[in-house]
């Protein structure tokens, strides 16, 4: 599998990829594996000039299930594995994800070496994707995260009440003001996808380049049943969410006592069936002939997908950082791809 799995079509991106040097990890063996060590893989997102870790450490769960102490020490874990790509929202916790961030990456002084990605729309002080709205939410983002642009904005949700032009157009007008450098969707259809990249050649403005949707081993319909296509069409990035289905497919839920113990009660309940427990089955077969977790083995599964260039997936401690960084390392034989199809269909 090439290091690219997204091809870039189109015009090449105008700015290259900034290089940085091999960062030493200062994690503790105690917690992260000796032969780990630093990970360096990096993939093309999609038709930009943002190269990113095979894995996006997730930030729905800070100022919510972490707190700023639990949250720097992921952070830091992540980046000291050789992870750059942190994915975030501006309706998680309030804000308080974006803060924690922020913070973090002041402390750390990583800006620079970090692929940072927000999301706009569904926060409560700036709701939708009017203009206004748009300028406002990113504003507001930036003040939160300490950093005067994000790499990648996603549009957290599919404003039909707006023309689409009105939408592309600010967020135009804030790449062009160096606050944003690429943008793509989230919770949009194949036709809006299209719709958007029309209006976007019409309007002769950028167009998106990304594409982040629910995609696991438990919910494969969405994207598989017509995204994949678009997404390879339009050179679209993917960056699955969800990735683990809630925890599910980390293989620590597998008993109803096991579901009762966790705030994520209700999504992870309904995957214990005969598929999830199958699926789990399949996962923990696999696993033991990596020698690596349930859950680098789910997104291992999904790094095998066409257009799939990176994975969110959250973590709330060093230990599980280390298990989903593994992912990076493993490649699945096609073989072992299809069993784990065959399981989840």
């Amino acid at each position: 599998m090439s290091e690219t799995t997204a091809r870039a079509t189109g015009a090449e991106a105008p700015r290259a990829a900034p290089a940085h040097p091999p960062r030493r990890s200062s994690v503790t063996d105690a917690t992260v594996p000796v032969d780990l060590g630093v990970i360096q893989p990096r993939r093309r997102l999609g038709t930009s000039d943002l190269r990113v870790f095979p894995m996006a450490i997730g930030g729905n769960v800070f100022g919510w299930t972490a707190d700023q102490t639990e949250t720097e020490a992921v952070l830091d874990a992540y980046y000291d594995l050789g992870g750059n790509f942190v994915d975030t929202a501006d309706s998680y916790a309030g804000g308080r994800s974006e803060i924690m961030i922020g913070s973090w990456m002041k402390r750390r002084r990583s800006r620079d070496d970090v692929v940072l990605s927000t999301k706009i729309g569904k926060s409560a002080d700036h709701p939708g994707l009017t203009p206004r709205a748009v300028e406002r939410a990113v504003e507001a983002s930036l003040e939160r995260l300490g950093t005067d642009h994000v790499d990648l904005l996603y549009l957290h949700v599919d404003d039909t009440e707006v023309a689409f032009e009105r939408t592309l157009l600010a967020v135009d007008h804030l790449i062009r003001a160096g606050k944003v450098r690429w943008f793509g969707g989230a919770h949009h259809s194949g036709n809006r996808l299209y719709e958007a990249r029309i209006a976007a050649g019409m309007l002769g403005v950028a167009p998106m380049v990304a594409l982040q949707n629910q995609y696991n081993l438990m919910n494969r319909t969405e994207y598989e049943g017509g995204l994949s296509k678009v997404a390879a069409q339009l050179g679209l990035a993917v960056m699955p969410r969800f990735a683990l289905a809630s925890g599910f497919l980390t293989g620590k839920y597998r008993t109803r006592a096991d579901v009762s113990r966790t705030r994520r009660g209700k999504d992870v309940s309904r995957h214990l069936t005969k598929k999830g427990l199958r699926v789990l089955a399949e996962l923990d077969r696999v696993a033991a002939v990596h020698d690596v977790s349930p859950a680098a083995i789910s997104l291992a599964w999904l790094l095998a997908k066409p257009n799939v260039v990176a994975p969110v997936a959250s973590a709330t401690s060093v230990d599980q950082v280390a298990e989903l960084a593994q992912a990076a390392q493993v490649r699945l034989t096609r073989t072992q791809v299809l069993e784990l199809d065959r399981a989840s269909a």
